[in-house]
């Protein structure tokens, strides 16, 4: 009985802890402009992300060297270089494997290369939760996005903003136990809920 209450405890709190609400929204201009458009280029900016109860993601970086060099000389230092290179090998490749399914319906591209695309679409990760797996206990991951879409010509001129929150990443069957992993599940969910949106308001 002792067993039952403590596992029926871990999952209230694995509920609370994981069920947020993810929310789209412009909150400048509109996307109309895109239109007609078949290719977007996509740029990603990490600057001034915050990671879990970490205002700065660099203190973030710092804490988690130092405990696993801690265990054994290092592995933080490798830890590190896979934090930064999972962007462009895991995470990226996620969102936009996810949003050209929709946008590829209406015969638009986004990419990293599209570097003659009319439009950039800028996503910084304002945000980012890792979450954790320890069998019985789960935290989902989970990005806070903003996008700004601007002329790739004249990229100091804003012509509209996005924001996607609590952007959750898991796996389905809770084989999550790698923390890029989960993240990337959470870019392919951002970017599945990205390219739907834009086929929906922008492509119409």
């Amino acid at each position: 009985m002792k067993i039952l209450k403590t596992v029926l405890v871990a999952l209230i709190v694995t509920a609370a802890i994981t069920v947020q609400a993810q929310k789209i929204k412009v909150t400048k201009g509109d996307l109309g402009f895109l239109k007609g458009q078949t290719e977007l280029l996509l740029e990603y900016d990490y600057s001034n992300m915050a990671v879990g109860k970490f205002d700065n993601e660099q203190d973030y970086i710092a804490k988690k060297v130092a405990e696993y060099n801690e265990k054994e000389a290092g592995k933080g230092d490798e830890w590190a270089e896979n934090w930064v290179a999972d962007r462009e090998g895991r995470f990226h490749p996620k969102f936009e494997e996810l949003a050209n399914r929709y946008t590829g319906k209406v015969s638009c591209n986004l990419d990293q290369t599209n570097v003659n695309a009319k439009y950039t679409a800028i996503i910084k990760v304002t945000f980012t939760e890792p979450g954790f797996n320890v069998g019985v206990v789960r935290k989902d991951a989970m990005i806070n996005l903003e996008i700004s879409f601007v002329e790739t010509a004249n990229p100091d001129d804003v012509l509209a903003i996005m924001t996607m929150t609590n952007v959750p990443g898991r796996d389905a069957m809770g084989n999550d136990y790698d923390t890029g992993y989960r993240i990337s599940e959470a870019y392919a969910k951002g970017g599945k809920e990205f390219g739907a949106y834009l086929v929906k308001k922008a492509f119409k």
